[in-house]
């Protein structure tokens, strides 16, 4: 049910001081000299981010920007413990409760997970006759022409649940064969006698004329209601079947995981007292109600991610990049794996098209389709958990296999055996095993020692210090030539590109990986561990809208015109209606037009933005010069004298971005002392970390590790200066500045690692 506008401004009277207390913890840990802030009104809001190996959350007070930052195991056998772990510890030590809260953003791997492991609903498929092998069939294209053993991604609806239903609607709309309305019931009893719990409807061209999917859905409620139904008209209606058939078939193969899960967690929050909104983050980077997950969960396959490249966006927009922080390359990682994404402009790329459980990493084509809105991103499995292996030839090669949270890294003590990056990362001296996670987790670097020289050191006749490194090295080389292939193929220079470096491992490994690549600088933020949970906190409500019309603009006459404004107009009623029910005011709801336009016989389009207000033949040269703007943006040059022909219609219908505010009030921000200070006070102590340069330029030298100074991050004040090689400890992160690399602290406390050349 729709969240009331009523219920909303009552969540939001609810708030009152949770944020206060927890600030009170974060300064009991980090600033114990500072002083316990006025009881005013308050405004808290929580983010929180579920990992493959940790589960991140912040709680922020939208009037003082006061905020406080947990993190905890992730719970992979029911992700919703972890929730309910980070915030009772978290509200618990502060003396307060959930009542406090008027809203929490979650981002999720959930549907990810289930569509990779194959943990959906027994789905069957209904489409028109003569079309069942759509999702075998896809494009007929072989993305690796000379592999004779290429493996094709397994459709999640096995051919023996898909059916063909007598039926035909035409490319113009018009019906040429009715639905078989008691053929149809028969088959629907059938499956339900089968124990079909899920079924997804997607007829050809549908998305001209939606009339026989809803009819199909109509029986199906009415013959077997314990059958959820998905049809392709609501959850992609837009041309090229393959891709709107996998996108259905998906979106109800989850259905049921997401709402048990998401209800449960609803269930569970409002035991503990939590009276405000629960809000999903989506895969485009804004936020859904619990409700529009629960219909679209397809809309939540790269909810996580999505939050750390929102962050990005904004704080690198503020970091002391001189210029370039329009322009950034996002570096998230994490416990399981790693991602990047390009900021152009200071916005993120958005794509309606991607695929999830890719056959090979790197293979366009390997993996199941999906037509979605979607932050632009490249995802590979490197991350503090990956498993270090030696495969067949007796090369080492890093994940994508991860230890996850159960057992996790050898050096967490928690049964794990074999070794991680996070184990390497420890014996090279960059993570101390009494200050990770502010000493919340021991780490033991015995048992990481021993799972390097057991399965890495001894095989390859290395010293562990060595095999470490190896490790280390060839993770980041994995990462860079990911980043590389993403931001060439989306026409950047990465060695024009400062990183943007964030997650728990990000920042260990960003040195190295800015140095692969050849970019100028290393963007670490305050409280980088948990940036995708922060960058929840400043998404916005949204939900996309899309229709499928083809037509060339130029040949439109009034008629034509009236259908396109008609096309709009009623996804702007559709964004108008999901967002007021959601309790925003109706005056505070912006509206974004966008075409899909390309070169007629092209197989793909641009997109390009258009005017809000009513379309007609005037507008026709503004239009043709944005996407002769946009086509040379991307392609470098314009494309044949041939005429335009727009295929897609969207809108984007958002709330205002909130106005998320952090006072950053470190204990060097907070000193009485008024003398000048060097980042030589920052140091909180040194020791012995793995340095390649300094034996060697090549590094392979058998004795690499050098007294190191570690700094304290919350004792490092914008203005100061250090050079590397040098540590940067946090509670959630810490940062490796190489021989090389010259670190400031930016007006932001965004600490800015300059690389030098590096031949």
């Amino acid at each position: 049910m729709p969240i009331s506008l009523s219920l909303l401004k009552r969540g939001l009277r609810r708030d009152s001081d949770i944020g206060e207390n927890l600030s009170l913890k974060l300064r009991s840990v980090y600033m114990p000299s500072l002083s316990a802030p006025q009881n005013r009104p308050h405004q808290y809001r929580a983010g929180v981010d579920i990992g493959g190996t940790f589960t991140d959350l912040i709680v922020v007070d939208d009037v003082s920007g006061s905020f406080s930052i947990g993190k905890t195991l992730t719970t992979p056998s029911d992700p919703s413990l972890a929730i309910k772990t980070g915030l009772n510890e978290t509200l618990a030590k502060a003396g307060i409760t959930h009542a406090d809260l008027r809203q929490i953003i979650h981002g999720t791997t959930l549907v990810t997970n289930a569509i990779i492991e194959r943990k959906g609903a027994p789905t069957a498929l209904l489409t028109t006759q003569g079309f069942k092998d759509t999702l075998e069939i896809g494009r007929e294209h072989r993305y690796d022409l000379y592999d004779l053993q290429l493996e094709m991604p397994q459709p999640l609806v096995p051919r023996y649940l898909r059916f063909d239903v007598p039926q035909r609607t035409l490319s113009d709309g018009s019906t040429l064969h009715a639905l078989d309305e008691v053929y149809l019931e028969k088959l629907v009893h059938e499956l339900d006698a089968a124990g079909i719990t899920a079924i997804a409807i997607a007829f050809i061209n549908s998305y001209t004329n939606p009339a026989a999917e809803r009819q199909a859905r109509a029986i199906v409620q009415r013959v077997a209601p314990n059958i959820r139904v998905s049809i392709s008209a609501d959850v992609v209606p837009e041309i090229r079947e393959y891709e709107r058939t996998s996108t259905t078939v998906a979106n109800v193969y989850v259905q049921a995981h997401v709402e048990h899960y998401l209800r449960e967690l609803e269930a569970r929050l409002a035991r503990a007292g939590f009276t405000g909104s629960l809000l999903l983050m989506l895969s485009s980077g804004g936020l859904g109600t619990v409700d529009t997950a629960v219909r679209y969960p397809v809309r939540l396959l790269e909810s996580g991610p999505a939050g750390g490249t929102l962050a990005a966006a904004r704080f690198g927009l503020s970091s002391g990049t001189q210029g370039h922080a329009a322009d950034l390359l996002s570096f998230d990682m994490g416990g399981t794996t790693a991602k990047f994404a390009i900021i152009d402009q200071g916005k993120p790329l958005l794509a309606h098209d991607f695929e999830i459980d890719r056959r090979y990493r790197f293979k366009k084509g390997s993996g199941l389709p999906i037509k979605a809105p979607v932050i632009e991103m490249i995802e590979i499995g490197a991350g503090g958990g990956s498993i270090a292996r030696l495969n067949a030839l007796g090369l080492l090669k890093i994940g994508p296999e991860s230890a996850g949270a159960e057992p996790g890294p050898a050096c967490y003590g928690r049964g794990g055996t074999e070794p991680t990056v996070t184990d390497a990362d420890l014996v090279l001296g960059f993570l101390d095993p009494q200050f990770f996670l502010g000493g919340a987790i021991a780490l033991d670097v015995v048992a990481a020692r021993r799972a390097i020289e057991t399965h890495i050191a001894i095989p390859l006749g290395l010293s562990i210090e060595q095999a470490a490194w190896g490790i280390h090295q060839i993770v980041n080389e994995q990462m860079a030539n990911a980043a590389r292939v993403h931001s060439i193929e989306r026409g950047k220079d990465p060695r024009t590109l400062p990183i943007f470096a964030f997650g728990g491992a990000g920042p260990v490994h960003a040195y190295r990986v800015a140095a692969s690549l050849g970019s100028p600088q290393v963007i670490v933020p305050f409280g980088a561990g948990v940036m995708s949970a922060i960058g929840f906190l400043s998404a916005p409500l949204a939900f996309d809208f899309t229709r499928s019309f083809p037509t060339q603009l130029a040949t439109l006459n009034t008629d034509g015109w009236a259908k396109i404004n008609a096309l709009l107009g009623e996804m702007q009623t559709e964004g108008t209606q999901l967002l007021c029910n959601s309790g925003i005011s109706i005056n505070n709801i912006h509206h974004q037009h966008i075409a899909e336009m390309r070169y007629v016989g092209q197989g793909h389009e641009v997109r390009i933005r258009l005017p809000n207000h009513i379309l007609s033949a005037a507008d026709l040269p503004n239009i043709q010069a944005e996407f002769e703007h946009e086509y040379v943006r991307f392609f470098g040059r314009l494309g044949p004298p041939v005429p335009l022909e727009t295929v897609t219609w969207r809108v984007i219908s958002s709330s205002p971005e909130p106005n998320l505010r952090l006072s950053l009030q470190t204990i060097a921000a907070q000193t009485d002392d008024t003398t000048p200070r060097t980042a030589s006070s920052a140091i909180k102590t040194q020791r012995m970390a793995y340095d390649p340069e300094a034996d060697g330029e090549d590094g392979t030298e058998t004795n690499a590790m050098q007294l190191t100074s570690v700094y304290d991050r919350y004792r490092l004040a914008p203005g100061m200066i250090f050079n590397g090689p040098a540590i940067v400890e946090e509670r959630e992160a810490t940062l490796i500045i190489g021989r090389r690399g010259r670190c400031h602290v930016d007006a932001q406390s965004n600490l800015i690692v300059d690389l030098k050349a590096i031949t």
